[in-house]
């Protein structure tokens, strides 16, 4: 009896298999159908067809590479020319950072159960992180572009209102897991919710704090360039201008600062983050 279970169980489990195979393939034929299907329709709707244009793939970069050999020694005065519009970059991503990190913080602690804040306040402070994590900075920036016009101002207020709802969830989960040990001692000291933040939360969370937003600087300045292109200024403008001219030794030493730039803050932000996570600069108190 029990033999005739197991071969029954086998049979089953083998009759799942071959469902779950014929499954996968048809699955897989459906895939490949519409993917030929979407393929075909974007043919005939652009003005040039892919396989066509994949022999001038390569072109443009090219042309790039070799205007850049052609400029000789004088390209390298361009990586010069075009530092201001890098730095601003730069400080739109720090100051969108900064103000974004203060506001996240405040998201994080209001949102938080088991902190000892206002209960009916933890879904609202948990609602306004969902709408500011909801909305991309790009459309963010051009809908204040135009309200505000073209300037760095809108950038920083779409990246940092970004950056609030981004990091704010991070530092909430952060939150949740701390030793409720010192929380507990000092409520029952008598302490005052302040001072219970200050002296049993903050000490945990700040490392991972700071890993978190160091890293979320990183992405800001990418997030930055690119909204440059919308008229935000920085390097993403200028960037816009050497495309729209087709000036490839411009464009390559702007990708050039941009790419070092990037490669830079993420070896700093990393060997910082390790740090912090491993618990050097604590421990070196």
């Amino acid at each position: 009896m029990a033999m005739t279970t197991v071969d029954q169980l086998q049979a089953h489990a083998s009759s799942l298999e071959k469902r779950r195979r014929l499954y996968t393939v048809l699955g897989a034929v459906v895939f490949a159908f519409l993917v030929v299907m979407g393929f075909i329709g974007a043919e005939e709707m652009n003005s040039g067809g892919f396989v066509q244009g994949l022999s001038k793939f390569f072109d443009y970069p090219s042309n790039i590479v070799a205007e850049t050999h052609n400029a000789g020694l004088g390209w390298f005065e361009r990586l010069w020319v075009y530092l201001p519009a890098l730095f601003e970059t730069i400080n739109m991503a720090a100051v969108a950072t900064i103000f974004g990190t203060v506001f996240a913080v405040c998201l994080s602690f209001a949102s938080t159960r088991g902190l000892g804040v206002w209960p009916p306040i933890i879904p609202v402070a948990r609602r306004i992180m969902d709408i500011t994590r909801a909305f991309p900075e790009l459309i963010l920036a051009l809908f204040l572009i135009f309200m505000l016009g073209s300037s760095p101002v809108p950038a920083i207020i779409a990246v940092a209102f970004h950056t609030a709802g981004a990091l704010g969830k991070l530092f909430s989960e952060v939150n949740e897991n701390i030793d409720r040990g010192p929380l507990e001692g000092m409520t029952a000291a008598g302490a005052s919710w302040s001072k219970r933040m200050r002296w049993a939360v903050l000490p945990q969370v700040l490392p991972n704090y700071t890993s978190y937003m160091l890293l979320r600087f990183e992405i800001n300045i990418r997030a930055s360039a690119i909204l440059g292109f919308v008229g935000a200024g920085g390097i993403g403008t200028e960037l816009r201008k050497a495309i729209s001219w087709a000036n490839g030794a411009d464009i390559a030493a702007l990708f050039v600062l941009l790419f070092l730039t990037i490669m830079v803050i993420d070896q700093i932000s990393g060997h910082v983050r390790r740090r912090l996570v491993g618990g050097m600069f604590v421990g070196a108190r």
